[in-house]
């Protein structure tokens, strides 16, 4: 615990010096700061200090065994990170660095293993947003920064968010609004032959491998089917992004045909509200209409043809649905297809149940 968190709200492109400069000072020095990327909320230390890094997994509640990402802001700092980086992630980072890219490389001495989880390879990238590229190069080190929640809960992707779930945890907040994507990195395995995607992210995989100009193997548990027998980097293991509302994710086969979403879904509800339960449904602006008049809540994330949309309201929607006063929701799937592989991704390690239709 510390004795109060000091909140700075900041415009997201030109932050105010004095306000970087300070939450700089506290990373410097051992403490803990929470801020934005184009992504989610971090919650940042120095990378390089062990204890630091360690508060984090005390303060989020993490798994040790979960890897925690390193955010650099510049390429020159690669080699303070990584032992070798191989050409196929020079390919990536000349084109899509800064931004939601994640990859996999050879752990550097100067990097403690309470950051990778014991392992030998670190997670690396470098966040595009002004705020943390401008904290990462005031605070002079790499900052290690998972998520800014409490583990298990929805990634925050407000300011507010993060103040709801580590007030009096840390010694800085820094609010400059909502993120951009909604959905965390794209994270790479760029050391296996061939290259593996570990979690599903903003850029779609199908970019990386057209960039690469070969395949990129897609497990089940980047899927959100199962989990990895051990965690290379984050979301590969353990329960995450769940609301403490009990969800019920609907998905099918095909959407071309969504009514059957929607027919299952409205039999789900209809079922839960005989046994007198309050239901609460997520659809999108082309299915809520048929849930009106059944459904005791209903919440919109977007629109099927806009995926984005989809993707920066769904953390947020998560979070909204434990403020319904419901005691069951019910969620449509997407189509795993671009940023909806992501989407499903977090959809299904978020649900208590899954049906398919």
């Amino acid at each position: 615990m510390v004795a109060y968190t000091k909140i700075f709200k900041v415009d997201p492109v030109r932050p105010d010096v004095e306000v970087i400069r300070y939450a700089a000072r506290v990373i410097r020095e051992g403490g803990l700061v929470a801020f934005p990327t184009e992504t989610v909320y971090g919650l940042g230390a120095n990378a390089f200090d062990a204890r630091a890094v360690e508060r984090i997994y005390v303060v989020k509640g993490r798994p040790p065994d979960n890897p925690i990402i390193v955010h650099i802001c510049d390429v020159r700092q690669l080699e303070l990170v990584a032992s070798r980086v191989p050409e196929d992630a020079y390919k990536l980072i000349e084109r899509l660095w800064p931004g939601p890219l994640t990859l996999l490389l050879p752990k550097g001495p100067r990097i403690p293993y309470v950051v990778t989880a014991g392992l030998e390879t670190v997670a690396v990238r470098m966040p595009a947003h002004p705020v943390a590229l401008e904290l990462i190069r005031e605070a002079g080190v790499p900052i290690a920064a998972p998520s800014a929640n409490l583990s298990g809960k929805p990634s925050p992707t407000r300011g507010e968010h993060v103040v709801e779930d580590l007030y009096s945890k840390v010694e800085v907040v820094i609010d400059a609004g909502e993120t951009l994507y909604g959905v965390e990195s794209t994270i790479v395995n760029l050391l296996s032959d061939p290259p593996m995607l570990l979690r599903p992210g903003a850029y779609p995989v199908e970019e990386i491998e057209r960039i690469l100009g070969k395949s990129i193997v897609v497990p089940g548990f980047a899927r959100g089917l199962g989990e990895a027998e051990r965690a290379l980097a984050p979301g590969m293991k353990h329960r995450h992004y769940a609301p403490d509302t009990p969800l019920i994710l609907v998905e099918s086969n095909g959407y071309d045909e969504p009514e059957r979403v929607v027919e299952a879904a409205k039999r789900i509800i209809l079922d839960h509200k005989m046994k007198g339960l309050k239901v609460a449904v997520v659809a999108y602006t082309e299915t809520y209409k048929y849930y009106e008049g059944l459904a005791d809540r209903i919440l919109v994330m977007g629109s099927r043809s806009n995926p984005y949309e989809i993707a920066r309201n769904l953390f947020a929607t998560l979070r909204a649905v434990d403020k319904l006063g419901v005691d069951v929701a019910v969620i449509e799937g997407v189509e795993e297809r671009g940023l909806g592989l992501a989407i499903m991704n977090r959809l299904r390690k978020a649900s208590t149940l899954k049906l398919r239709v």
